[in-house]
């Protein structure tokens, strides 16, 4: 592969031989002021420390997701409104987290797997990521229909819902076009290939288009539908009295906390460079060395919401431990009289017997 070059410039310019100066998570090379004093520390110990955790989120994910699928499916004919939902998040995160260990594999040996692989494997893992978050977007829209207008409305019918999650994956694939389509195999150094954006002329505003829509279709417009749907559901929880309203309180703060505790630290981080990168804010060889560690820390806080979400949609609900249950009594695991004790999930009446406001 023949050398490559950006802006005039060529990407060895910028790498010494170190692979922990390509920053995967970025979107953007290092920039091309102050580029060449900069060298970065022996990141060895963090790179493999990386690896295992991307490994244990993949195995966890797999595991939670597994389960989650599992139970809904084997329930089907009982199958809710949320169900569906649920069903395809957990699709989503599994084949998310599936992506993950050839990641892992690129942080260590950098890309070894061709150019087409680069683009598929970076499809699916945006493909995954949008429709995962869309998905939790539409999770809150269907709690504020079932609890704030507990009425009988079109979203509560199965077929108009498998229609919502079908144009959720549709609208994930055209946003994740442009990562298909400009993702290839570039040369960090004289011997390591990277899966990265290659543009030519046009790769820098490229990737600033890049940046804009994930943080806006990926985290602030999702943002801030979970947040009015779930502020007015809470309002309505606390004024009615309703047996299962702090049960289902707590999974709404869930909800919300744990998709900001997982995705704001990397946008605000990710924010950051991009004004760095637009010289917007001075760059520094000291301030590009702690962003470029905060991206890789902030992102793996951002992977490991694929496998919080069956613990949060879920494991804390009563209809999936009672459905979990019902499959280990089936075959054994565990006994009738303990399922008997465990008993049935009580619901919030509403007016669909297609949705539960308890998960």
């Amino acid at each position: 592969m023949g050398e490559i070059r950006v802006d005039n410039f060529s990407l060895e310019d910028f790498f010494s031989g170190d692979l922990d100066n390509y920053n995967y998570s970025s979107g953007m090379p290092p920039s091309m002021e102050h580029a060449a004093p900069c060298h970065s520390e022996n990141l060895d110990i963090n790179r493999y420390a990386v690896v295992v955790i991307y490994v244990l989120v993949t195995l966890l994910s797999l595991v939670g997701n597994s389960l989650v699928m599992l139970v809904i499916l084997y329930n089907r004919s009982t199958c809710s409104v949320t169900d569906v939902y649920l069903l395809n998040l957990a699709i989503a995160d599994l084949f998310f987290a599936l992506t993950l260990p050839v990641w892992a594999a690129s942080k260590v040996k950098g890309w070894i797997f061709g150019s087409t692989l680069c683009k598929i494997v970076s499809y699916v893992k945006e493909v995954t990521f949008y429709s995962s978050v869309l998905l939790l977007a539409c999770i809150s829209m269907d709690r504020y229909l079932a609890i704030v207008h507990a009425t009988s409305t079109l979203i509560q019918k199965r077929h108009l819902v498998k229609f919502v999650c079908l144009t959720m994956w549709l609208l994930s694939l055209v946003l994740s076009l442009p990562i298909s389509i400009l993702r290839s195999t570039v040369r960090a150094n004289a011997y390591t290939l990277v899966c990265y954006e290659d543009a030519g002329n046009n790769t820098s505003k490229w990737r600033v288009v890049l940046r804009i829509l994930p943080q806006s279709f990926g985290f602030l417009v999702p943002l801030f539908i979970m947040l009015f749907c779930y502020g007015f559901t809470l309002r309505t929880l606390f004024k009615a009295h309703m047996g299962q309203k702090h049960r289902a309180m707590r999974v709404i703060f869930a909800v919300v906390l744990v998709f900001l505790l997982c995705w704001l630290p990397y946008n605000l981080v990710l924010f950051s460079d991009t004004l760095m990168r637009t010289n917007l804010i001075q760059e520094t060889c000291e301030r590009r060395s702690d962003i470029d560690k905060a991206l890789d820390a902030t992102e793996i806080l951002g992977f490991l919401h694929s496998c919080l979400n069956p613990i949060i949609y879920a494991f804390i609900g009563q209809k999936f431990r009672h459905g979990l249950l019902k499959i280990m009594a089936t075959y054994g695991l565990v006994s009738k009289e303990f399922l008997a004790k465990e008993g049935r999930p009580s619901f919030v009446s509403s007016s669909s017997a297609n949705t539960s406001t308890t998960l």
